[in-house]
């Protein structure tokens, strides 16, 4: 089947987004698919463009055997509010002749990844010309985050929201097939409109072999110079908005005084700055930036005890892709939840679960895991059986090609599918690790 994914981002991007959508890619080709991808130039998650890259340069390339086109793009170094609107509306527009080039190709699907909906006008359009069944595929409500998390504001946000929801409802219904990354999140996906026939939960997925559990993961204690003995409480992940990773340094500070309990928050984004600020003073903290991917095993491993906080107002809006490295390294978690989402149903059978934004829930968490040895194994041994047994990449592909068989036989918009992916299985994060160079070539 000839698939074309289009998507902001891609490799080599190592988090977030990226690492799904070239996994998707790569395990589809595997399957015998022909696939094409037209992304963006690779900027997440510092928001700056990576070196070997140009912003405003259109790129051939081929990323382990996936034929690649690379639209130019904006990028703002502090992103917010508008900045962010006209960041992903600059791709929209300049990928579009990409979408045009592979008209000629004539794909079978044509598979939007949002973020970004902007593009959403160009896929469907191409979509029709070609005779392409659309899927979008939601990893971020994007719209509902710009409003409800505040990255829009000021008069007129209100009207704004409000045509910026009709308009996505109106696109959402447009695709002949709709998936996101766990159950409460496609609920939300037919609360916008999407027949529910057209919508799947489509998670994503873990490499247990290459996140496991390391008898003696000392050399991150020993670059940092943490005791043996000291607990370790890991952040590792984007530090975006929706992260609420504010509540880290609040903790970090409270706990100050406890010298048997050491923090490290690894990662970048919007917010590390201020992270970073806030925690230069305090003796327990190390900040690292994003480590290179053939590292990440390690870096989760260096972990006691992975912490994993939210907003309140994020909700269902997104499923911290972050979470599944956490549960497959075989460490006790603990995350910032409300009952009734998604991430409560699965940390509360492998973890810990406190109230979002509740820095003394959150402190009291840490020090109870810290006493508690017996507990922290018990709580990283379930995490790891419930990876072992939930997020296997086979079993999610082997039910996504099902579903592309079916949609792509049959006529745009008939709504019919097979069984799919549990619908009860969480977003989760990939452990494999992406190469070090592609063959490039400007176009």
């Amino acid at each position: 089947m000839r698939i074309l994914i289009y998507g902001l981002n891609y490799a080599p991007e190592v988090t977030g987004v990226g690492k799904y959508t070239t996994e998707m890619a790569e395990l589809l080709a595997a399957r015998g698919h022909e696939v094409r991808v037209v992304s963006a130039q690779p900027y997440y998650p510092q928001w700056r463009v990576h070196d070997g890259y140009r912003a405003w340069r259109y790129r051939r390339e081929t990323w382990r055997g996936v034929p690649l086109w690379r639209a130019p793009l904006w990028v703002p170094a502090r992103p917010g509010g508008l900045k962010r609107i006209v960041h992903l509306a600059s791709f929209a527009l300049s990928s579009l002749p990409l979408l045009v080039r592979q008209a000629p190709w004539r794909p079978q699907v044509l598979m939007l990844i949002a973020p970004t909906l902007a593009c959403a006008p160009g896929a469907l359009a191409i979509a029709r010309l070609t005779g392409a069944r659309a899927w979008l595929h939601i990893q971020d409500f994007e719209v509902d985050a710009a409003f409800d998390l505040g990255l829009l504001q000021g008069g007129g946000a209100s009207r704004i929201a409000r045509a910026a929801r009709a308009v996505e409802r109106a696109l959402l219904r447009g695709f002949d097939g709709v998936s996101s990354i766990s159950a409460r999140m496609v609920e939300r996906v037919i609360d916008k409109g999407v027949d529910a026939s057209r919508a799947l939960c489509l998670p994503n997925w873990v490499d247990t072999s290459a996140i496991f559990p390391l008898p003696q993961p000392h050399a991150y204690r020993r670059r940092l110079d943490i005791a043996a003995d000291s607990i370790v409480v890991l952040y590792a992940g984007s530090m975006g908005a929706k992260q609420g990773i504010e509540i880290l340094a609040d903790v970090a500070t409270a706990l100050a005084g406890r010298s048997d309990i050491r923090f490290v928050f690894c990662g970048d984004g919007a917010a590390r700055r201020e992270l970073m600020t806030r925690c230069a003073p305090l003796p327990n903290c190390h900040v690292l930036p994003v480590q290179p991917a053939e590292l990440l095993n390690e870096l989760l491993n260096l972990a006691d005890i992975h912490v994993l906080p939210q907003r309140n107002d994020a909700a269902d809006l997104v499923m911290p892709s972050k979470l599944t490295g956490m549960l497959a390294s075989g460490r006790a978690v603990v995350a910032m939840a409300r009952p009734g989402t998604s991430l409560f149903d699965v940390v509360s059978e492998t973890g810990v679960v406190v109230p979002p934004e509740d820095r003394d829930a959150l402190a009291a968490a840490i020090v109870a895991l810290a006493g508690d040895p017996q507990r922290r194994a018990a709580l990283g041994q379930a995490a790891r059986q419930y990876a072992q047994r939930m997020l296997s990449p086979h079993a999610i592909f082997a039910a996504l090609d099902a579903r592309l068989a079916v949609l792509a036989g049959g006529a745009p918009g008939d709504g019919a599918q097979p069984a799919v992916a549990d619908t009860a299985a969480p977003a989760v994060a990939s452990g494999s690790t992406l190469p070090a160079q592609a063959d490039r070539s400007d176009v």
